[in-house]
């Protein structure tokens, strides 16, 4: 049985405060959108206009409203680019929230990409030693590089410089790339074993 290779993906800006955030996944979710939007379902949400709970270890389908509808995104999702800043040489609450709120395997074959913004080149490394033990543990397939800007890779006007833009539309090429490739293995291997 021939399976479909179409995308579903999910570009979540996880940040409550701020516009750099914002900014940023929202220029990747264009260059997505003018890329791809013909061969792949692409959805854009910011946590700015929800209203999400707090983890209580529930289920995901037990809450309501928001939450659910920003819950149940994630896991129908093939790919997720999480944007996120790092506050105080860490994670935000928001987005560690949103993982908080899932199952253990909730990125069980899903690519998972990061865009993520700082105040000081310091904090690069954050995703690295913070962000990606994370997805692994919740086995998610991670894209090895990632987007990290300061205040300096925007523009006075509030958006990225040329380099940042660049950086993103390999990024967005890469994903696509990776996660056509590891859809097109896994469909094998479940029509392989009668999925």
């Amino acid at each position: 049985m021939a399976r479909s290779n179409r995308l579903k993906i999910l570009i979540l800006s996880a940040s409550t405060g701020g516009t750099k955030t914002k900014r940023i996944t929202t220029t990747f979710y264009n260059l997505m959108k003018e890329s791809y939007k013909t061969e792949h379902d692409i959805r854009y949400l910011n946590i700015q206009d929800k209203k999400i709970q707090f983890s209580d270890g529930r289920n995901y389908l037990d809450y309501s409203g928001d939450t659910l509808e920003v819950a149940s995104a994630i896991m129908e999702s093939d790919v997720i680019m999480f944007g996120a800043p790092i506050f105080q040489a860490s994670i935000p609450a928001a987005l560690k929230n949103l993982f908080d709120l899932l199952p253990v395997r909730a990125f069980d074959r899903k690519v998972i990409g990061l865009i993520i913004t700082g105040g000081s080149l310091r904090h690069y490394l954050v995703p690295e030693t913070q962000i990606k033990p994370i997805i692994h543990y919740m086995h998610g397939v991670i894209i090895p590089k990632y987007v990290y800007a300061i205040d300096t890779d925007f523009n006075t006007d509030g958006t990225v410089n040329d380099e940042i833009e660049l950086r993103l539309q390999t990024l967005l090429d890469d994903t696509i790339s990776i996660s056509e490739t590891y859809k097109e293995v896994w469909n094998k291997q479940d029509d392989m074993f009668g999925f």
